[in-house]
């Protein structure tokens, strides 16, 4: 992945001379072919225009992410005689053999100077067992960057605790850059914006902390800096940034049989509203694990059936949101005829629909920007018993004239 046009272009200019035992066919003299006007680079030089001679022009562009090494990981293609000197790992040829893919790696203690940098952990690719503090400091490669990409290519640490499912074993945290949830578990695939602040003295930490029982913990996280005019930068106040009409969201350590949703969350999820689309539905996930599906269960006790609930509320109205919930702005129930009225903006339970339900139903919304907010609280028990999250595939829906 290419995030801005922060790449040196080369020309690298190549005459390929094809020869045989002599320039010129049969017995003619090359004294006489030299003194024939009109040759390959005019009457001063005397060769006639030949299929013997090929000007090849080749650009070779150096740059941010622009190679694949064999081990499957993204690396900067650079001059051959740059990638050790600047503590990468060689992965192999790229622009046409003339340049190195290389890839960057850092683990406990590193610092973070490259685009496309790997976190990763000790021992990488093996497991780690190990508890403690492992840190890497990101430095801005130049002041332009305004955000910062964390894409959790494998994500294993140590599951919440079951009661209350707090990350009180394992933790990842972020700091320096805009807010970021604590998370624990398994996010496979997810990833995370930082908001990098002006400047290029503001380091962003990412920080893996590790402690409690022995657990196989794995993790390799690529940072991608991302330039303040880039189209890959994410809106202000997004944590998760979609692109694309349609895709599929989840929270983090989200799984139906294995995962808990995770206490002490707060933080939106958006989807760039593409050209000529005015609104966007959303779907549960399918789940092929259970009888009944767990692709939305925030509030109560998934053990069970648990019906959709629906509006802010207070405190102890029933069927209301007001400790864990989506917010979705004016959903509602796609399908409904006639279009109601009213709409609601949290939703929560067990069940995904926009009406207190225990069947699931499709959810459509029409404001824009395109976003989800999450929430949830620091208690789980006794009321909510082993919540997974949500799991949501969304499609964007096209502008009518109606």
């Amino acid at each position: 992945m290419v995030y801005g046009k922060m790449c040196k272009y080369f020309l690298v200019v190549i005459t390929v001379v094809l020869t045989q035992s002599t320039i010129c066919t049969g017995d003619t003299d090359q004294r006489n072919e030299r003194s024939k006007p009109g040759g390959l680079f005019g009457s001063n030089w005397g060769f006639t225009p030949s299929k013997r001679f090929l000007s090849l022009f080749t650009v070779v562009t150096w740059g941010q992410g622009q190679c694949t090494a064999p081990s499957g990981e993204y690396g900067n293609c650079v001059p051959n005689n740059e990638c050790l000197p600047r503590g990468g790992i060689p992965g192999g040829p790229c622009a046409a053999g003339y340049g190195m893919c290389c890839v960057f790696m850092q683990s406990c203690g590193g610092i973070a100077r490259e685009n496309g940098t790997y976190f990763v952990n000790p021992n990488h690719p093996d497991a780690y067992e190990g508890t403690g503090s492992c840190q890497l400091t990101i430095m801005k490669t130049h002041p332009d960057i305004c955000q910062i990409r964390l894409d959790l290519d494998n994500f294993a640490i140590s599951q919440p605790e079951p009661i209350n499912h707090i990350c009180n074993a394992d933790q990842f945290l972020v700091s320096g850059g805009s807010p970021a949830p604590s998370i624990c578990g398994t996010s496979h695939g997810e990833h995370m914006y930082i908001d990098a602040g002006l400047g290029q003295s503001n380091p962003i930490t990412v920080t893996v902390i590790t402690s409690g029982p022995a657990f196989p913990r794995t993790w390799r996280i690529r940072v991608s800096q991302i330039p303040c005019g880039s189209i890959s930068k994410a809106d202000q106040g997004c944590l998760q940034w979609y692109t694309g009409v349609y895709g599929r969201v989840k929270s983090f350590n989200f799984d139906t049989k294995t995962g808990r949703q995770l206490s002490n969350q707060d933080y939106s999820i958006c989807m760039r509203t593409e050209r000529n689309f005015c609104g966007i539905q959303y779907t549960a996930c399918p789940d092929p694990s259970n009888n009944r599906s767990r692709s939305f269960t925030i509030s109560g006790n998934s053990n069970s059936i648990v019906n959709s609930m629906v509006g802010s509320g207070t405190q102890g109205t029933p069927n209301s949101c007001t400790n864990d919930w989506l917010l979705i702005g004016c959903a509602r129930v796609t399908d409904r005829i006639p279009v109601p009225n009213t709409c609601e903006d949290r939703i929560c339970g067990g069940t995904f629909n926009a009406e207190v339900s225990t069947l699931e139903r499709t959810v459509q919304s029409s404001v824009r920007p395109f976003r989800l907010s999450f929430h949830t609280d620091l208690i789980e028990a006794p009321n909510d018993i082993d919540n997974r999250g949500f799991c949501l595939d969304y499609t964007q829906q096209p502008c009518t004239n109606g």
